[in-house]
């Protein structure tokens, strides 16, 4: 629906993905008044890998939307499944909080579950803009005041005021652009490629990702979707990608013809071309805020670098952002020194999580050490426990930055 340029907004959100919708549902609740904003038009596919962790439906739950999501074509998660460079494997139970709750996941197609998040924005009355692609940051004496662009369906010029702006639009962002606030280094951005399946077999209640000899440090992953269908994909650090000089369709394809994963695949068929995309990872720290404007998702690089996962953090960017841009508006104040209040309490809340997944990722490298711990953890109960409390956050801060943990970890 067209929205008038005259109307004025407390908020412009570029992007109606995960972070982008939570932010604008979360700002209501505060009682601001956003503007959703998104180039495509909803139902639209995303490239991703799909899994919701735990965190994500902590954060589903907080939004009132779990049962809606249950409600969703998908699949029930109870389990990860790592495997080694020699095939040998674990499982971890997602586990519950301290009240039981948070002991489940789903692996859900983006292009349903991201239209059920743009559709609840839409049903709370929360003004949105379908098929507006922005083209340009409207600025004023050093602080963004809005967007200009162009609206698909009539070629029509468009501009939009606020008070702040959140750039949620991806790895790609636009507004990340035209800030010139950071590139995408290649030593902190991975690639991925994703290609749907139908009839993979041994299909239950986990997802799985197996570090491969021909992918390491990355991995191979499968998971459960809707129906007989399968989210199937690889990820590799570019900068090893570009080492390798590796296709990795050409990879994923070989990795599926041979012994353990053959027989699985023995009566697939692929649903589509495989399709690649980038994935800004959260193994630094980096700056997503100035005057007027904070960086939300994968435009503020908190992937996951171990796990891949985008979508939780997502979600904890938006409930954040729109915190945040709450007590400036209170203040009237929407200068850099106020919102870096957004970055550092993102970090308190994600920073030790990724800095574990960071040290993770870099064991991943070695295939002696990857072997090493999953061949341990597929035979002792407590390994496996440490594993999980390092992925859920649950060991703390103290322990995780102290190198004799990891020694531990390793000679437990």
């Amino acid at each position: 629906m067209k929205k008038s340029p005259n109307s004025e907004y407390d908020i412009i959100i570029v992007g109606a993905g995960p972070a982008g919708s939570s932010a604008a549902l979360f700002a209501q609740r505060l009682g601001l008044k956003p503007l959703l904003l998104d180039k495509s038009i909803f139902p639209r596919d995303k490239i991703c890998g799909d899994a919701l962790s735990g965190k994500s439906v902590r954060l589903l739950r907080d939004l009132d939307l779990l049962e809606k999501t249950r409600e969703l074509p998908g699949a029930h998660i109870k389990r990860i499944t790592f495997g080694g460079p020699k095939y040998q494997q674990f499982d971890l139970h997602l586990k519950g909080d301290s009240e039981g709750k948070n002991d489940e996941g789903f692996s859900i197609r983006r292009e349903i579950f991201d239209d059920m998040l743009f559709r609840t924005v839409q049903e709370a009355g929360i003004d949105t803009l379908e098929g507006f692609t922005v083209k340009n940051i409207i600025q004023d004496k050093g602080f963004v005041t809005g967007v200009k662009g162009i609206l698909k369906e009539s070629n029509e010029e468009l501009s939009f005021t606020s008070k702040l702006l959140f750039g949620a639009d991806g790895y790609n962002s636009i507004v990340a652009k035209k800030l010139n606030l950071y590139d995408m280094d290649m030593e902190h951005t991975s690639v991925g490629i994703r290609c749907y399946y139908e009839n993979v077999k041994d299909l239950t209640d986990q997802i799985e990702l197996h570090y491969v000899p021909e992918l390491i440090p990355g991995y191979l992953w499968i998971f459960p979707s809707d129906g007989n269908r399968a989210n199937i994909g690889v990820g590799l650090s570019k900068d090893d990608a570009k080492q390798k000089k590796n296709n990795l369709v050409k990879v994923m394809e070989e990795i599926l013809s041979k012994p353990p994963f053959v027989e699985r695949f023995s009566d697939a068929k692929p649903l589509e071309k495989p399709k690649g995309w980038n994935l800004p990872l959260g193994s630094i720290q980096r700056e997503n805020h100035g005057n007027g404007f904070m960086l939300l998702g994968d435009a503020a690089g908190i992937i996951d670098p171990f796990t891949g996962e985008g979508i939780g953090n997502a979600l904890v960017s938006g409930k954040i952002a729109a915190e945040t841009a709450k007590q400036a508006l209170e203040l009237g104040n929407y200068s850099s020194e106020i919102l870096k209040a957004y970055d550092v309490q993102l970090w308190d809340e994600l920073g030790s999580e990724l800095k574990v997944s960071t040290k993770l990722q870099r064991l991943a490298k070695s295939k002696f050490l990857l072997n090493f711990v999953i061949g341990r953890a597929s035979r002792n109960e407590d390994i496996r426990e440490i594993i999980s409390g390092m992925l859920s956050n649950e060991i703390p801060k103290e322990k995780l930055n102290n190198p004799f943990f990891y020694l531990k970890l390793l000679f437990y």
